[in-house]
């Protein structure tokens, strides 16, 4: 029985990239499941607040600031599915008439600009959660601010790594049109 030099001889051996699918396939199904569970909660407290609100002329001290935080973390993970799906915005009006090479240049082109505005963005949103961290203010009851606004750096930078692969592997695809 011969096997290639550095491969074991097991028949249920699965190469990496079926392996690295299923494991991007449930990290998006967990990132999915996220996004429903955090627009579900943010609405059901949104009721909570009106009903208590409209019926006892109160609401929770702290709900109109925890829907706030919720908001933002449910817009940066929706941007982040967004650019998984390729749903992302973009302004392609002049790419509509490019010829199909010039596309795919300024798709990669647009994909790498993407990405470097997004570490930039991530960088930054990363100071600007430190900065809260030292101050060690409270958004509401024991929650700092800095956990609140978490979201930010960590979004940017999966969106940033998202549009890098949109680079690579659109780079990967004219390499094997050229073969």
């Amino acid at each position: 029985m011969n096997t290639a030099p550095g491969r074991l001889n097991n028949p249920r051996e699965t190469s990496p990239r079926p392996r690295l699918m299923r494991m991007l396939d449930f990290l998006h199904r967990a990132e999915d499941l996220f996004i429903a569970l955090l627009l579900t909660a943010t609405m059901m407290l949104a009721f909570f607040q009106i009903v208590l609100r409209t019926l006892m002329g109160t609401g929770i001290v702290w709900g109109d600031i925890l829907i706030r935080v919720m908001v933002l973390w449910l817009g940066m993970a929706g941007a982040m599915a967004a650019t998984r799906e390729h749903r992302h915005i973009r302004i392609d009006l002049l790419t509509r008439f490019l010829p199909s090479g010039l596309r795919r240049i300024a798709n990669r082109l647009s994909a790498l600009v993407a990405a470097g505005v997004c570490l930039v963005a991530g960088y930054f949103s990363l100071q600007f959660v430190r900065s809260e961290y030292a101050a060690g203010d409270m958004a509401f009851g024991s929650v700092p601010y800095w956990v609140c606004e978490a979201i930010l750096p960590l979004g940017f930078t999966v969106i940033a790594l998202r549009y890098g692969l949109q680079f690579f592997l659109s780079a990967g695809d004219e390499f094997e049109e050229r073969s």
